[in-house]
């Protein structure tokens, strides 16, 4: 199963999403700044106003900006954006390298959680859970592989998603909001048990990134993604936090 196109609509959502979130981000847009309006981003962006209000309103419920009746959207203070790890779209990174993107879904199971699963979600009881494994290719190579848990209880819309035309993680990014997410981490190697399906030898070093997101304190996602071999790299993009009076102060990278 492979992905051949993005979905249009889904690619001009992350893009307005994106080049906002990088104005606010980088202060070009301080607090209190207004917006423009959802008629003049949709005439910016080629778009009809139903794609500019759903990125308004995700970025409202991850609390960057605020959208007031008549008075239109404004950018909020944030006392506490110091650091912040970009959920990547692993079709862009197979891109960045100018080789060819496809993925594999290699298992996908709708079942009951189990109390692993419960840990993993933060959830505090028993629940429906979407259970899938993913395997990304940059070029004729395996390039990551993604396990991943979604919470049907939030994302009940998952359970009906084929997942032809987007991967499960950028079919997430495109259709659900998240509020606050948490990256962990860490190297770690290949098990015997997945170096014949990542063509790599036993004991091969790889990078280990696991998130969770949430919506409004609910569970939405959690992903193990397994990158394989040498070449891999984060980037943390911060600035100062704006204090009040104008004030700035460098907040720890974390």
């Amino acid at each position: 199963m492979s992905e051949k196109t993005a979905a249009p609509s889904s690619s001009l959502h992350q893009r307005i999403l994106h080049e906002i979130e990088q104005n606010i981000l980088t202060g070009k847009w301080l607090p209190g700044y207004r917006i423009p309006s959802e008629h003049d981003l949709a005439i910016q962006y080629q778009c009809s106003r139903m794609t500019v209000n759903k990125v308004l309103t995700q970025l409202a419920q991850a609390n960057m900006v605020e959208r007031k009746r008549k008075a239109g959207t404004v950018v909020l203070r944030s006392q506490s954006r110091s650091a912040v790890l970009v959920i990547q779209d692993i079709r862009a990174e197979v891109a960045a390298l100018n080789l060819p993107y496809r993925y594999d879904i290699l298992s996908r199971k709708k079942r009951r959680s189990t109390r692993s699963d419960m840990k993993l979600l933060d959830l505090q009881v028993p629940g429906l859970v979407l259970d899938m494994q993913v395997l990304h290719y940059a070029g004729s190579r395996p390039f990551c592989l993604e396990s991943r848990l979604i919470n049907l209880d939030t994302v009940p819309r998952a359970n009906v998603e084929d997942f032809l035309d987007q991967s499960p993680g950028a079919w997430l990014r495109g259709h659900v909001p998240w509020t606050s997410a948490e990256h962990r981490i860490r190297v770690g190697s290949v098990g015997p048990e997945l170096t014949e399906l990542l063509k790599v030898a036993v004991g091969t070093p790889g990078l280990i990134i696991e998130r969770s997101t949430w919506l409004q304190g609910k569970s939405v996602t959690f992903v193990h993604l397994l990158y394989p071999g040498e070449g891999h790299e984060l980037v943390a993009r911060f600035s100062p936090t704006i204090q009040a009076g104008g004030a700035e102060e460098q907040g720890p990278l974390t």
